[in-house]
């Protein structure tokens, strides 16, 4: 079942509503602003053998407890911040998932240097199969497996696949040119 058709299907109106949302607004939509970029990979991250609704409702707290994603900050997280985000019930308190975060905020201000930003270091790399957007995350990132990575190319438009054609935010989100679209 698609995550269209599934949340009609949902029974309760506030966990319809808190996905709703997301789908509507933010599911398949390109993101342009490098921190946003990020944050979306902390969540999806974070995600990892939770429910997706669990981090919806973290969500502001993430942004939070991660400086609102900026990359620079959280790169320059010292042992007291991880201490802070380990025991904050706000977030997903796992080490592995934390020291990820810190790690790539890391890993992508090299990236910035080398390509002059963290999209145009996946613009650089686009077009590929998820297999191997795959290769290059875990080549890259860590805590990047292969649903991690084909959730968060697709719920930023560089995979096919957040909305089914018939779904009406597809075409919205077709207005806004996502990377998927641009086969060359």
């Amino acid at each position: 079942m698609s995550y269209c058709s599934a949340i009609e299907a949902m029974q309760s109106e506030e966990k319809k509503a808190l996905h709703k949302n997301y789908h509507d607004n933010h599911y398949g939509f390109p993101i342009h602003d490098d921190n946003e970029l990020f944050g979306r990979l902390i969540l999806e991250i974070n995600q990892a053998g939770l429910s997706w609704e669990t981090i919806l409702k973290k969500e502001i707290s993430f942004r939070r407890a991660y400086s609102d994603f900026n990359i620079k900050k959280v790169a320059a997280y010292t042992d007291a911040d991880k201490a802070r985000l380990l025991a904050d019930p706000g977030v997903i308190r796992n080490k592995l998932k934390v020291n990820a975060a810190i790690e790539n905020a890391q890993t992508i201000l090299a990236l910035q240097k080398e390509f002059g930003s963290f999209e145009q270091w996946l613009e650089h790399h686009h077009p590929k199969t998820k297999e191997e957007w795959v290769k290059l995350f875990k080549k890259t990132f860590r805590f990047t497996g292969g649903e991690i990575v084909n959730e968060f190319l697709m719920s930023i438009g560089y995979l096919q696949g957040a909305h089914t054609e018939n779904c009406p935010v597809h075409d919205k989100v077709m207005k806004q040119n996502p990377m998927w679209s641009k086969q060359y």
